[in-house]
């Protein structure tokens, strides 16, 4: 096979499997999922391998090396830094892993999909890919659906599509039809394939405007503001760009008075902004208290931040009283960012931002330069490349208020985005091709070779991991056959926290319910919960369930120590302040556990069933006692 031939079949197989991990991760919950992402970091996996065989069996001599790239080269390696530092190494780890499937994925678009043809075909691919998943949200919002695909819903009354979250949909569609827009305003095509592309545009509308996104609807808003501002300013495009403006803003306002208005999602996520509601119900300030939280972690961590991934696990100690569940993220990018690879991190990409808006500044004219050597004014590159930007600074204004580039989907679009982008800077000028000589070509080639080497072994330890992860999940909790299960995930992977703790559960769980082995069964349950503070020193489960299983092995003074380290780790959480409660009453302390309990009812009323029942009981005891009358007897 002739060094052409094979160049060119190793080009279209990276395309093939690049479109088919922009394609895949949407449709599978976001990728969001650890098995989903395994899919995405094989398909990876086989993109690296093509592109070492082209770089030695295929004709490729040059290198693409853009300014951007030093910026990505520099936080990939920060992030095997600050995994090497980091308190919870699995956390880190698998945070590490993402940035790095990112990077390569990068670099490989960069060098291999530059062509014009390639980002036409990914972007068409694209929008299609959003008119099919926006027609599914669609459909849930008509019929009321309340699953996606197999999973029950976790938003009934809003559009999902093949998300999780409504908002991650949204983040996905406002990156899409900035894309469309400009293709259909700007590209170069025949008319059945415009017609086709303004109505997949309005099915992406509609499926935006289903998931009642807010910010969603901001972002893409002004988004649209800025692309078909900029179409404007030219002659050739200024009236369709006014045309489709005017027509946005029109039928905006009729489907909002006429039917919008009346449905309940929109009155339940609109109408509540303009209302005063109560402190503990306003979604705003739960936001708000998730930002302060992050704000203090990253003052507290300022130069390195918290660790990869840690702004969830390092929450607890940052908790208001408002905030009772785990948040996953920030909901704000840019806080994220800073809360868990502090002001170093933070640098990094700011640098990768500027060099990135400086490389298309330069990029600029040479598009428009383009589009008049045709006489319609129309060219695909410069659609593409104001689609593309507008996608992005979508991307960036919705990261204010959610956490977009930390669902594998929206990430791995906002990459493919990001580098196709970064390649247009070739326009401009030839400075950035590297002749691929022996010590370049062999510097790349070992690059590719670790790290198809490191994010192979890790998909295989983590496929071991999930796979009996998701066995457990199929078995009744707190069996012998859902112990087993976990013992086999811990050794695929020992250094997953939360393993160890659920291993503690099923044993506890057992040990409480008494027999002749339930001490046996609480030592063995005090071991298990001992590594998993070991590996995440923050969670104050484990030290909470240590001093339980002591309480009921009869030994309440070495119990407390471990309730104090509990408190100390989650200050603001009903569970663990109702558990404490738990603990004086098994002391017989009942006056402190009255108002650790009644603390617990005043974090979190609704559904604290340990905390409601106890201080009932605690209350009727402490009514006993001080009227003289016997005592309940024991084991009530």
């Amino acid at each position: 096979m002739h060094r052409e031939d094979l160049d060119k079949q190793c080009e279209q197989g990276i395309l093939g499997l690049v479109l088919g991990i922009l394609v895949f991760a949407p449709l599978a919950f976001g990728a969001v999922h650890a098995w989903a992402f395994l899919v995405v970091q094989g398909l990876v996996l086989g993109v690296m391998l093509l592109w070492g065989v082209r770089l030695w069996r295929g004709s490729q001599s040059r290198l693409l090396w853009t300014p951007v790239c030093w910026a990505v080269l520099a936080f990939a390696l920060y992030s095997i830094a600050r995994y090497l530092t980091a308190d919870i190494e699995y956390v880190a780890r698998q945070e590490m892993i993402q940035v790095l499937v990112y990077a390569f994925l990068f670099f490989a678009i960069v060098n291999n999909l530059y062509r014009q043809e390639s980002a036409q075909i990914i972007s068409f691919t694209l929008i299609f890919l959003a008119m099919g998943i926006s027609g599914y949200a669609i459909f849930q919002y008509a019929t009321q659906s309340t699953h996606v695909w197999n999973e029950v819903a976790l938003y009934p009354g809003r559009g999902t599509g093949t998300y999780i979250s409504p908002n991650n949909l949204a983040g996905f569609l406002e990156m899409i039809l900035p894309l469309a827009t400009a293709y259909i305003l700007a590209g170069r095509m025949t008319p059945l394939m415009r017609v086709l592309l303004g109505y997949s545009a309005l099915v992406v509308i509609a499926g935006l405007v289903v998931t009642f996104s807010r910010a969603g609807w901001a972002a893409a808003g002004l988004a649209l503001l800025a692309l078909l501002g900029i179409l404007m300013s030219s002659r050739q495009h200024q009236l369709p760009a006014f045309l489709l403006l005017l027509l946005l803003a029109g039928g905006g306002t009729v489907v909002v008075s006429k039917y919008l208005a009346f449905s309940p999602s929109y009155v339940q996520r609109v109408g509540r902004v303009l209302e005063t509601p109560s402190p503990k119900a306003n979604y705003l300030d739960l936001r708000k208290d998730m930002w302060i939280a992050a704000e203090q972690m990253w003052r507290d961590h300022f130069w390195w931040g918290a660790g990869p991934g840690h702004y969830n696990f390092r929450f607890p100690a940052y908790r208001s009283e408002r905030v009772q569940r785990q948040p996953d993220r920030v909901h704000n990018d840019y806080l994220n960012l800073l809360a868990d690879w502090g002001t170093a991190g933070g640098i990094l990409v700011l640098g990768g931002m500027t060099l990135f808006a400086v490389g298309l500044w330069k990029t600029r004219k040479h598009v428009r330069r383009v589009e008049k050597e045709f006489k319609s004014g129309n060219s695909n590159r410069l659609a593409f490349f104001l689609g593309a930007m507008a996608g992005l600074f979508a991307l960036a204004l919705h990261s204010l208020a959610d956490f977009n580039l930390h669902v594998p989907a929206n990430a791995l679009l906002g990459v493919t985005l990001f580098a196709l982008l970064s390649s247009t800077l070739r326009f401009a000028t030839g400075q950035y091709w590297y002749s691929l000589r022996w010590p370049l070509k062999l510097s790349v080639t070992l690059l590719l070779a670790a790290g198809f080497v490191y994010l192979g072994a890790q998909g295989f330890r983590t496929g071991r991991e999930t796979f009996w992860l998701a066995r457990a999940a199929r078995v009744p909790d707190f069996s012998a056959e859902h112990a087993s299960a976990l013992l086999k995930a811990i050794a695929a992977d020992p250094h997953n926290p939360m393993t160890p703790y659920r291993l503690g559960e099923c044993y506890r769980t057992q040990s409480f319910t008494g027999g002749d082995d339930s001490q046996t069964l609480a030592t063995t349950a005090l071991q298990w919960y001992e590594r998993g503070w070991r590996l995440n020193p923050y969670d104050a489960h484990n030290y909470l369930r240590y001093g339980m299983c002591l309480d009921w092995m009869d030994r309440p003074d070495e119990a407390a120590p471990f309730f104090n380290r509990a408190e100390a780790c989650d200050p603001n959480n009903y569970f663990i302040v109702a558990n404490i409660g738990w603990h004086y009453v098994q002391t017989g302390d009942y006056a402190a556990a009255r108002v650790w309990l009644k603390r617990s009812l005043e974090l979190q009323w609704q559904d604290n069933v340990i905390a409601r029942s106890y201080l009932e009981w605690v209350n009727q005891k402490l009514s006993d006692n001080a009227s003289g009358q016997t005592p309940l007897p024991p084991g009530f």
